[in-house]
């Protein structure tokens, strides 16, 4: 189920459709294509009403999540499909397939098929016969959720890079707020068939506007309470020094400072919360905690270098008010158990 909602695309511009899955990424992309007719509303493209015309007479090219290729065709074959269905002369499509191996850095493949080639050697190919019909709009279904992580990171840089160096118009379906926050130049934060918010990746990540934004972008520690102008309050008791008057607040792990339960005080303007450890999880640079308090529990994150807790340790957790994100409620609900926030 997608809920109506206007959207603008500009020239040029790299957007990404980002939430859980279910939330109605793909099929926002499908009625884009053409694959999906809408039941009101209408879709434009380059200013050309396409509502009602057919997926291959649109302006439009896609990449789908399992690329999609033709078995029994050569990679040089695959990339010219799009071309021969378009009537080019044999000439222009070898001039164009030519062109779009050497942008994607697989000439060497070009007489080989499918099943010889790797998940990152199909995506190649894959993205390289959209690009060979020079489509108004490149549409991305999850392309790269196949590969491994460091494949994926890599390819990811590639496609940003030749996305602006072509000025290509991207709308790009993702679940992974990292590859959406490194390619995009905005992002659509989609919930339940509903957009919960747009803006640029620094915007969606540093101010959040609602619950399930905050959740999904990793503020693992929200509260609900009241605040009057000088003092916020949570359900459970915890006060903040500060004019925040919204009905939730929020708090990166990365923010909570983690202190011996047999420490100093902290900063005056810092509140403090008695806890206990429930969880260590090492992660490389960084440590992930769980701290159970009077107060709920909560995530906090660490140095793997610094002062490391243990397992059923004392601890006070320090909260700066001015690390606290204001929230609304979430326009579509909040996350869901089997939401993959990624």
């Amino acid at each position: 189920m997608l809920d109506s909602f206007d959207l603008d695309v500009a020239d040029g511009e790299f957007l990404s459709l980002l939430g859980p899955s279910g939330c109605g990424k793909t099929t926002t992309l499908g009625i884009i294509a053409g694959f999906v007719s809408a039941d009101a509303g209408t879709v434009q493209i380059d200013n050309i009403d396409v509502t009602h015309m057919a997926a291959n007479r649109r302006d439009s090219a896609m990449v789908f999540q399992n690329y999609a290729l033709f078995p029994h065709l050569t990679v040089a074959a695959n990339i010219g499909y799009g071309l021969r269905v378009r009537k080019l002369a044999k000439s222009a499509i070898s001039e164009r397939v030519a062109e779009c191996v050497q942008l994607m850095g697989i000439p060497e493949l070009v007489d080989r098929y499918p099943g010889q080639l790797s998940g990152g050697q199909q995506q190649r190919v894959a993205v390289a016969r959209a690009l060979a019909v020079r489509p108004g709009v490149l549409l991305m279904d999850e392309p790269l959720s196949n590969l491994d992580a460091r494949l994926r990171a890599d390819i990811r840089s590639e496609l940003r890079s030749i996305q602006l160096d072509l000025g290509l118009t991207v709308v790009f379906v993702t679940h992974d707020q990292e590859e959406a926050l490194t390619m995009s130049d905005r992002i659509v934060l989609m919930n339940r068939g509903k957009v919960e918010q747009v803006g640029a990746p620094e915007s969606v990540y540093e101010a959040p506007r609602t619950t399930f934004v905050a959740d999904f972008l990793g503020v693992r520690n929200i509260m609900k309470g009241k605040g009057d102008g000088s003092i916020w309050r949570s359900e459970k008791g915890i006060e903040f020094k500060t004019d925040i008057k919204s009905p939730n607040v929020g708090v990166r792990p990365s923010k909570i400072g983690l202190l011996s339960g047999h420490s100093g005080s902290p900063d005056q303007h810092a509140s403090s919360i008695r806890g206990q450890v429930t969880s260590a999880s090492y992660q490389g640079d960084t440590v992930s905690y769980e701290v159970q308090t009077s107060a709920g529990l909560f995530r906090a994150g660490g140095s793997a270098a610094g002062n490391v807790f243990g397992r059923d340790q004392d601890v006070r957790l320090v909260i700066d008010p001015a690390n606290l994100l204001p929230l609304e409620a979430s326009v579509g609900g909040d996350l869901l158990e089997g939401d993959v926030p990624a």
